[in-house]
């Protein structure tokens, strides 16, 4: 199989699509084609990623290697997703968003303009893991615009990164972060700055 573009799905021109790749893939409970899937003008997606159904991706869309993208996100012009990240459905990025390698993007989630996601980050969404009303109290985290996230940071569930913001390389993030902050540690030491 050199890649499977399943029905209902519009590719802009100029896309490049690799081997394995897989778009328009149906979610549970949903067959082939039921969802309108839309890809901007010059994607590249590279080998191996799956890109679920009803998903609203902008132009210059371009992915790593072995990315997963669930159904039903918004995603603006000018997106990279990287080699082995996730990101889970429900999810909205704007315009000019890079997320690098191995990053965990979670339902509800949303990633204003130009924010920067440094690779192996973990963005949370689930307040009160492994009970029985946990899909109802998913929360997922707000990045505001230009944000700089580090490498190996995580963020847990309902939060807000104000803009501007940079989050430094391990820090573990328990509370909302006022805009222009610098947050560095674990858990996060807030700086006020001028960013």
């Amino acid at each position: 199989m050199e890649y499977k573009i399943h029905p209902h799905v519009e590719l802009g021109e100029g896309a490049e699509i690799g081997f394995f790749v897989i778009v328009g893939e149906p979610p549970r409970g949903r067959k082939p084609g039921d969802l309108k899937t839309l890809i901007g003008l010059g994607a590249v997606i590279r080998s191996h990623t799956v890109i679920y159904a009803g998903n609203r991706i902008g132009k210059n869309f371009q992915t790593g290697h072995f990315v997963m993208i669930r159904e039903e996100n918004e995603i603006g012009d000018d997106v990279s997703i990287g080699t082995g990240t996730v990101v889970e459905h429900h999810v909205r990025i704007g315009d000019g968003v890079r997320i690098h390698s191995n990053a965990f993007i979670p339902e509800f989630c949303v990633l204003h303009e130009g924010c920067w996601i440094g690779p192996n980050v973990v963005l949370t969404n689930a307040k009160y893991p492994n009970r029985p009303d946990t899909k109802k109290n998913l929360r997922g985290v707000t990045v505001g615009r230009h944000v700089v996230v580090g490498a190996n940071v995580t963020i847990l569930p309902g939060l807000n990164i104000g803009e501007n913001a940079l989050i430094g390389a391990g820090a573990i993030v328990t509370k909302d972060v006022p805009k222009g902050s610098v947050v560095y540690a674990s858990p996060g030491v807030f700086k006020c700055s001028s960013l």
